[in-house]
């Protein structure tokens, strides 16, 4: 064991939307979560030396204190909120506040050792973003869409249809926008140009899986299935075998790879016999529907790690 290693220090940060919680070297310290609350955080976990914080994902009520650790040079670990749950409840810890929590978290920390998040780089951030501002006018879309079925008054309809006209002229803004990005940009440029190679994988979609899942093309096959929450894990206790169930993962990768799969299914060769042949042997849509997503996300990574692997291979 490295002496780093030995010398790191866990922090715990419970996230509201107003307030932090943080444990540091056992004790108890309240912040807001306002830029100069980010501030005597950052102020307080240098006083140690080798911290690293651990938060959970929390909605995006994290992301602006996250922030504040990159630029102030920290490792901070951000973790998903079940794994945390989880431990807790294996250590008999039932009750939840956000003391209670923020505790928990440094103890996790401590006993999990999470590697640290990496921070992403400025295009990255921006194409996220777009990205899920394209989702939100999307679901708006539909849901006024929805809503629009039922208006009788004229009135009404003629609103929503200057409603949904500017939802989709921004939806389109987006998409512009999220191609130009990639094209300024010449290593993202290259991984979407191999990515749109497959048939049914758009500009939107690698932006987001460009975005969202920076790992691939340097994890294994494996690693990048279960990122994308598409890997199979196993039921079985003793001579019972139960059915495989995906869990886990993120969701917005997984939402776009099923958008693209119903795609590929249909219009890649190789995609297409795979999903068939499972469809005659009996499978039923969805579960081959999502083995042909995890096949998806792996030719995705293959081609990203290795700029010799071709569709034909």
């Amino acid at each position: 064991m490295s002496p780093t290693h030995t010398l790191t220090v866990f922090a715990g940060l419970d996230v509201a939307k107003l307030t932090l919680d943080l444990h540091l070297a056992g004790q108890h310290h309240g912040l807001l979560n306002t830029p100069a609350g980010h501030r005597r955080l950052v102020r307080l976990l240098r006083q140690h030396p080798g911290v690293q914080l651990v938060c959970e994902a929390s909605g995006g009520y994290e992301q602006a204190p996250v922030r504040a650790l990159w630029a102030a040079g920290l490792p901070v670990s951000v973790v998903e909120a079940g794994r945390v749950r989880h431990y807790a409840r294996a250590q008999g810890r039932r009750a939840k506040t956000d003391l209670i929590d923020a505790a928990t978290i440094a103890q996790f920390g401590a006993a999990v050792r999470p590697r640290p998040t990496p921070p992403p780089t400025p295009v990255q951030t921006r194409l996220a973003a777009l990205g899920q501002r394209r989702r939100q006018l999307v679901e708006t879309r539909v849901a006024e869409t929805n809503r629009a079925a039922h208006y009788t008054d004229p009135l009404l309809r003629r609103q929503s249809r200057q409603l949904v006209a500017l939802l989709e002229k921004q939806i389109a803004t987006c998409a512009q926008e999220l191609a130009a990005l990639l094209a300024e940009d010449p290593g993202l440029r290259a991984k979407a140009a191999r990515l749109a190679a497959i048939p049914g994988v758009g500009p939107v979609v690698a932006a987001t899986v460009l975005a969202e899942l920076p790992e691939l093309g340097t994890v294994r096959d494996e690693a990048a299935a279960a990122l994308a929450g598409v890997a199979p894990y196993n039921r079985d206790s003793g001579p019972a075998h139960g059915p495989r169930h995906i869990a886990g993962g993120r969701a917005v990768v997984r939402r776009v790879l099923y958008l693209a799969t119903l795609s590929t299914v249909r219009h890649d060769p190789i995609l297409k016999a795979f999903y068939t042949r499972l469809r005659t042997a009996g499978k039923k849509p969805l579960v081959a529907l999502v083995a042909a997503m995890r096949k998806l996300v792996i030719l995705m990574n293959r081609l990203l790690k290795n700029p010799h692997f071709h569709l034909a291979a």
